[in-house]
């Protein structure tokens, strides 16, 4: 699968770095919920800038066992559309505070 951007994890927990596809090219922020109360909420927020484009939820992979977030994101530019990704450790550097955003297509 496609990387459509990249983001560093800071050590309050949020990630950012920038959302690249060929028609988009975004600042991203990915923040912890500081709200959430219930299963079904989001474990995170996405941000570009200080608009509101998406959610993720912590997944645990039943292959590996190990947790990802999955996000769902939103906006005009996308169409009408959402646009789903998994964040993962990029793969080929040993940075490990460095994640893919790993497109991941509905259909």
């Amino acid at each position: 699968m496609p990387a459509i951007g990249y983001v560093t994890k800071a050590d309050d927990g949020s990630f950012k770095g920038q959302l690249k596809t060929l028609s988009i090219r975004a600042e991203i922020t990915i923040m912890p919920s500081k709200t959430k109360i219930g299963a079904a909420q989001p474990d995170y927020k996405v941000f570009s800038g200080h608009v509101e484009i998406g959610a993720g939820w912590i997944r645990r992979s039943e292959a590996s066992g190990n947790e990802y977030i999955s996000l769902s994101l939103a906006a005009p530019e996308f169409g009408p559309r959402r646009l789903y990704a998994n964040l993962g450790r990029a793969a080929g550097t040993d940075d490990g505070e460095r994640f893919a955003i790993i497109w991941n297509p509905a259909d």
